[in-house]
């Protein structure tokens, strides 16, 4: 039985653009299904206001092109979003990636056929597309959720999630502005809407440590210099823990003076980007002890930063250590709850009892607003694979193979669903995400080259070779502190029925070690899967 397509992804984003691009180079005849309008991914939804990149812009964009990184110039250190997008649809132009993408297209479901081994992709629209293999290229962090608020759906004025952000400008000025979250999103948003909102009310449930990003335009001497340094760079990025321009000092925390410390940690403060949480001492993020040491350091600098004492406090996370979960880079954002215009208000102590047509009703008080801002996150990791009715071998739920913790082979193959290759599914490491996603990307397209060249056209998981996965991934994870906090690392979202509970959500080792075993896994002869 022949196919409409040799293959199928599913997203047009960083993954799927680079994922298509790569299997044209093999002859396939190729066809990416993507939601939205345009491409883009993670940078094509999410257009809120303050949406910038918090690594390091040369070390972000795609390596695999040296005349792309020639004529492509970062105007910051830390691109903001339109920028972003507009370096993407310069990279979809310059490949011409658009003639084999079609938009407007959410799929809905993809169902694997036993008979004629291959997949039957069923778009929103009810239109089938056929393929022997699908991609998934739809993101850890794109299942945007809601909080489970009473009466959500009865505000009467201007409402939004960060990830679907309006493609139109909204206006702040003299508008009463609620933010819901105080994540990641929360941070980047509150810290922009407060410049013009008349009043901004952020509700926080769980306050996030956070530092700050020392952002600035690059000068053109700067420009030269990064252009010149590219090849440096990338492989700088390769040898890191998380892909980053930053690694763990290899000092232990107590191996030097109680003053040499704080003026490492000055140190880390003051310079731009991820340092001050993936260039820490290497214990801090594993010694319970090591990392008091450094969240005490940063509650001070919230302190400092913050005038009413009150507030502060209110500020500094209890349940979690600095760097447990993935820090937000901030600008001036402490500083908001300095302004008159700014109120925080403590759902813990107060919490949301409903949202009615005019605003939000907490235990303590009623608030009128015009607009809402839903800054709450995502059904990370496993939840844009939940939201597609994905079907493997006789008929076998994805989902419901899921609903205990997902278990994969390297984080891109999952037993019982052939021939589908998940481009950072769970147990891929993440970091600084295009880094992985172009190993992940050129380990798929190897494995489909050498299937090509060997006239072979089904690849399954061996259950055995999946059990060795995982049980790496979980002696990995064993002793990181982060593990034993809720986060999205461990796959918790208490939007989301049935992920209340912590599981090991991701690969925690480093991504060099993530390489050397699915290399180990290619130069084996792929004797970890079936291959027909």
């Amino acid at each position: 039985m022949s196919q409409d397509f040799d293959a199928i992804i599913i997203g047009a984003g960083m993954s799927g653009m680079y994922q298509l691009l790569r299997l044209r180079e093999l002859g396939m005849k190729v066809r990416v299904f993507e939601a939205g309008s345009g491409v883009g991914g993670t940078w094509y939804w999410n257009r809120y206001p303050g949406a910038r990149f918090d690594s390091e812009s040369y070390s972000y964009g795609f390596s695999f092109s040296k005349e792309l990184l020639q004529d492509w110039n970062w105007t910051e250190h830390f691109s903001p979003q339109p920028e972003t997008l507009r370096y993407l649809d310069h990279v979809a132009d310059r490949f011409d990636l658009r003639r084999d993408m079609q938009f407007n297209s959410r799929v809905a479901s993809a169902h694997y056929r036993d008979a004629s081994q291959d997949w039957i992709v069923t778009l929103a629209d009810g239109s089938t597309h056929t393929a022997r293999f699908v991609i998934t290229a739809i993101g850890p962090l794109s299942a945007a959720t809601l909080p489970n608020i009473e009466g959500r759906d009865s505000f009467a004025g201007q409402s939004f999630h960060t990830y679907y952000w309006p493609h139109e400008a909204v206006d702040f000025a003299g508008k009463r502005v609620a933010v819901i979250g105080t994540g990641a999103t929360g941070i980047q948003t509150i810290q922009e809407v407060a410049k013009t909102a008349g009043t901004l009310t952020v509700f926080q449930r769980t306050p996030n440590w956070a530092a700050p990003l020392h952002n600035r335009p690059i000068t053109d001497e700067e420009q030269a210099g990064i252009k010149a340094s590219y090849p440096d760079i990338f492989r700088r990025c390769e040898e890191t823990f998380s892909c980053f321009l930053h690694t763990a000092d290899p000092r232990g925390t107590f191996e030097v003076t109680a003053e040499e410390r704080e003026a490492f940690l000055e140190k880390l403060y003051g310079e731009p980007g991820f340092g001050i949480w993936v260039g820490l001492f290497r214990d801090m993020l594993t010694d319970p002890a090591a990392n008091a040491i450094v969240s005490e350091f940063i509650a001070r600098k919230i302190r400092s930063r913050v005038n009413d004492p009150a507030v502060a406090e209110k500020l500094i996370p209890t349940n979690h250590g600095f760097g447990t979960r993935r820090v937000p880079m901030e600008t001036r954002y402490f500083e908001v709850y300095n302004q008159p215009n700014v109120t925080l208000v403590d759902i813990k102590a107060t919490p949301i009892q409903c949202i009615t047509s005019t605003g939000i009703t907490t235990t303590d008080a009623s608030f009128d607003f015009d607009i809402i801002i839903y800054a709450t996150g995502f059904d990370a990791l496993t939840g844009s694979f939940d939201r597609i009715d994905i079907r493997g071998e006789g008929g076998r739920v994805l989902k419901q193979d899921w609903s205990g913790g997902a278990r994969t082979l390297m984080g891109m193959l999952v037993e019982g669903f052939p021939n589908l290759l998940m481009l950072l599914g769970p147990h891929t490491a993440l970091g600084n995400i295009p880094r992985s996603i172009e190993y992940n990307v050129d380990w798929v397209t190897r494995l489909l080259a050498h299937m090509r060249q060997h006239d072979l056209t089904h690849v399954a998981a061996r259950p055995e070779a999946v059990a060795e996965w995982m049980d790496h991934v979980m002696a990995i994870g064993e002793g990181l502190l982060s593990n034993q906090v809720d986060s999205w690392f461990t796959g918790v979202n208490r939007n989301v029925a049935g992920k209340e509970t912590r599981v090991i959500a991701r690969y925690s080792g480093s991504a060099p070690d993530y390489r050397a075993k699915c290399e180990e896994i290619a130069a084996g002869g792929y004797r970890a899967m079936v291959l027909q």
